[in-house]
């Protein structure tokens, strides 16, 4: 069912700046940051029914966002939730890596109020500018009580996205994020927020360690060479993702090398189709999913490589067993 915001007293909304697009204009070496919080938020109260309290976290280029700015973000949106002070929070963030970092705080957050992280596509001085409508949108979504209990949420062209499916699937125009196969949450429709699905099981809760480890994510192709993979024996990687074709499948001539990296260090296979899953009991030739878990690979489930890549830096990080990341990703196999 579907809410109107504001009809009741004004919802308190924290707003966590961190640069990316919404806060960038044209200049003549590019788009740049030009827009603090403040500037950000400063035409979002009124349209949206709300009291707006703007918290300057940082301000970056999304592509320069990392595990401990996330885990900043954490902290801070933790702190705010902690304090009753709000009844949301909103993150204004870049699109490049708006995915990843949703997934990150969903990871690391367990807030009583709704967390919603939003953006631009759009520089806030060109035409058609679409900062300011995602904004209103998410702060209406966070204002609602229908948000809670839905995990980290992306909201974008009125669209309600799970962090742990949403990914970016264009480079340009308004319409850029996605939660194919399945599609999004729900939607903001004339003010009014309407949750159409809610997810079945919370997410695992990790957290960020002292390690900074060094998980690579590899992406093979048709006539993917050996030698790339045997770098890695040498060390200098503490974790590998591997994004496969398929439902996880490898090359034959690579599976010695996977069997004996895999020995050392978790390896982590996903689909590179990123729909659905991962496959587990279909296919047994060398390189078939089958195949490379008995060689101690780990199908990542549902995971795409990004989000299995972020989860399993997180585990890295602590002190994680093999058995604490091989349950972690079991987590998210079909049931």
């Amino acid at each position: 069912m579907s809410e109107p915001v504001g009809t009741a007293a004004r919802r308190r909304i924290a707003l966590l700046s961190t640069g990316g697009t919404i806060a960038m204009t044209a200049s003549r070496r590019g788009a740049e940051i030009a827009l603090c919080g403040a500037d950000i938020g400063a035409r979002v109260a009124d349209a949206a029914d709300i009291d707006l309290t703007v918290v300057e976290v940082f301000a970056k280029p999304s592509a320069n966002i990392g595990l401990y700015d996330m885990a900043r973000l954490t902290e801070v949106a933790e702190a705010l939730a902690a304090a009753g002070d709000v009844d949301g929070i909103v993150i204004a963030h870049g699109t490049d890596t708006i995915e990843e970092t949703a997934w990150g705080l969903d990871l690391m957050t367990r807030s009583p109020v709704p967390i919603v992280v939003t953006g631009a596509m759009r520089t806030a001085d060109a035409p058609g500018a679409d900062g300011l409508a995602n904004l209103i949108a998410a702060c209406q979504v966070a204002a609602s009580p229908q948000a809670c209990g839905l995990g980290v949420l992306v909201v974008f062209a009125e669209e309600i996205h799970a962090a742990s499916l949403v990914r970016k699937t264009r480079t340009f125009g308004p319409y850029a994020f996605s939660s194919e196969p399945l599609g999004p949450l729900g939607w903001v429709c004339e003010g009014r927020v309407q949750v159409a699905a809610r997810p079945t099981k919370p997410v695992p809760r990790l957290k960020l360690g002292a390690g900074r480890p060094v998980v690579p994510v590899v992406v093979v192709h048709a006539g993917f060479e050996p030698e790339v993979l045997e770098l890695f024996e040498t060390g200098g990687v503490d974790g590998l993702v591997l994004c496969l074709p398929g439902g996880g499948h490898a090359p034959a001539v690579l599976a010695p090398t996977l069997e004996r990296l895999a020995a050392r260090m978790p390896v982590v296979f996903c689909t590179r189709t990123r729909g659905f899953q991962t496959l587990s009991g279909t296919y047994g030739y060398a390189g078939g999913e089958m195949d490379l878990i008995q060689r101690g690979l780990i199908a990542a489930g549902s995971l795409d490589a990004l989000k299995a890549r972020c989860a399993l830096a997180l585990l890295l990080s602590g002190d994680a067993t093999p058995e604490t990341v091989r349950g972690f990703f079991e987590g998210f196999a079909a049931s």
